[in-house]
């Protein structure tokens, strides 16, 4: 087959961030025998198949050469493995024998997971997003919407910066003593009091594992409980419009608060139930992931006390910028 770097394979249930998969593989010399994609959250699956096995339902990618290696051995190969479960557990069999390890990237998700992606998806790692599975199982990644009506409103900011889509930024609002995390394209959350950043990045457990418990231990990553205390609770702003101002040259992402009423709280300071809406400026970078990773900086712009708007500009991190209250 002529002019054919890459074969990616994934689910009928995975969707692919195409820009993102063509980033990615753009690291690669396509030349040589590679392996990429990623393990599943769950770590009973993991254990079950393998942490060296790229999950076929997050989607993985071969390069051509290595393509070439494999169809001379595979039929002999799957011979070897009839009791393999999945084509991706046989692939990693027959890669072992090739002797070529998995490239992991943390970009392709598998999401062995049930209930609501907010967590996971509110608290992306500092990686471009690949790919999203099982979306038939977990809820709509925006209520009050179908499962595909939702992926098209995301698709409304992946059109205006692939790149950044789902990459968090942490700030805090000084006069309020609020935390605020920006997933771009996607919602911003607001909480009460100052939450670090090491733990503002640590996914909230908004979901539960493919065994149907909430177990923590149960997960290949650190996770945090969501909130009991009624005044820790978040409050959630859900992407509502994306558009380029072509004036600025800059994205601007209209996020309206989900509209599930805040639990009453006894703590005497500033709530942000009284913001209704979150305006995000940002400019895109197509280019961001040529660089170092390094998680977006967040700024608040002009704050009011008495304003029902929060305005926030999102974007590359200056010389000696911290995010610290």
């Amino acid at each position: 087959m002529k002019d054919v770097r890459w074969f990616v394979m994934g689910d009928d249930d995975t969707v692919f961030m195409v820009d993102n998969v063509v980033r990615i593989l753009s690291k690669y010399n396509h030349n040589h025998f590679y392996y990429i994609g990623s393990s599943s959250e769950s770590h009973v699956q993991n254990m079950h198949f393998s942490y060296a096995m790229a999950y076929g339902g997050g989607g993985f990618a071969i390069s051509y050469p290595l393509a070439q290696e494999l169809a001379k051995m595979q039929d002999r190969c799957i011979q070897r493995y009839p009791a393999l479960y999945g084509s991706d557990d046989r692939i990693q069999a027959c890669m072992a024998e090739l002797g070529v390890p998995l490239t992991k990237e943390a970009g392709f998700h598998q999401y062995d997971v049930y209930g609501d992606l907010l967590g996971l998806l509110g608290a992306h790692p500092v990686a471009p997003l690949v790919s999203l599975h099982h979306l038939d199982v977990v809820q709509p990644i925006f209520p009050r919407m179908t499962r595909v009506s939702a992926l098209k409103h995301l698709m409304k900011s992946v059109n205006e910066d692939s790149g950044s889509i789902m990459q968090q930024s942490i700030c805090y609002d000084r006069h309020n003593y609020w935390s605020i995390s920006v997933s771009w394209g996607y919602v911003v959350q607001i909480l009460r009091g100052v939450l670090s950043p090491r733990e503002m990045e640590m996914p909230s457990r908004t979901f539960l594992n493919w065994y149907r418990r909430a177990d923590y231990t149960a997960y290949a990553f650190n996770t945090r409980p969501v909130a009991r205390h009624p005044c820790q609770k978040p409050f959630v702003y859900y992407m509502s419009n994306t558009h380029f101002d072509s004036t600025t040259k800059q994205v601007i992402g209209v996020y309206n608060h989900d509209k599930s009423k805040p639990p009453f709280c006894r703590w005497r300071m500033n709530s942000p139930e009284k913001i209704t809406s979150v305006v995000v400026t940002k400019k895109p970078d197509p280019l961001r992931w040529k660089k170092s990773p390094r998680r977006d900086c967040c700024r608040i712009l002009s704050p009011q006390k008495k304003a029902t708007t929060l305005y926030l500009w999102v974007g590359s991190c200056q010389e000696g910028e911290v995010t610290e209250l």
